[in-house]
């Protein structure tokens, strides 16, 4: 048996539907980035769904649970932390492309720290969250060894890990109170003392 060809006017229904659902699901992510961006680092559904001006129904159609959409989440902040960090260094040194980099990661940093703050108090609730922000780890840590030279002591290159990791900058930023400006100035000259 043949089916009769899809008519335009079906079509035209069908990608509209598709277009909406799209545009939903866009809008939802982008709601729960900026309720996390504004400092509520666990959201309702219902929070969501009012920012997004959709219904809860249309959250869950779009998302099986909170976690998933956190998941959509750390994939969209993931993919642009991942993007800073994928230009190619120009400093002609190992020392200059390392202190290049500490702009990189502040950059990163501050672009990722509201969603690292809403990952950490749901992630007793979510198998994802802890393993996703651990492979961001392992990616960097592989980063910092690929750069350095092979005879730098491993006592060193334990030490610039923890440097210019995401908590040594949020202890600065947080904890201490520095500006953005003065947190990178502060790794920089740490890393300067470590690696002359």
């Amino acid at each position: 048996m043949t089916r009769a060809p899809t008519r335009p006017a079906e079509t035209d229904v069908a990608d509209g539907r598709r277009r909406r659902g799209q545009d939903n699901r866009a809008r939802i992510v982008a709601a729960m980035m900026e309720i996390v961006h504004a400092g509520d680092v666990a959201p309702s559904a219902e929070q969501v769904a009012a920012r997004a001006d959709v219904g809860l129904r249309t959250v869950f159609r779009h998302f099986q649970d909170m976690d998933s959409l956190y998941r959509e989440i750390a994939a969209v902040v993931g993919a642009e932390v991942r993007t800073v960090f994928a230009r190619p260094l120009t400093g002609e040194t190992w020392q200059a492309r390392l202190v290049e980099r500490i702009s990189r990661l502040a950059l990163a940093y501050e672009k990722m720290a509201p969603y690292k703050r809403a990952a950490d108090a749901f992630k007793h609730r979510s198998k994802f969250l802890g393993t996703d922000y651990a492979k961001l780890v392992q990616e960097l840590r592989e980063v910092l060894e690929r750069d350095l030279p092979r005879e730098f002591a491993r006592d060193r290159v334990e030490a610039l890990d923890l440097l210019l990791s995401f908590e040594a900058w949020a202890r600065l930023r947080n904890e201490q109170g520095l500006t953005p400006r003065r947190a990178q100035a502060v790794v920089e000259a740490a890393v300067r003392t470590l690696i002359a």
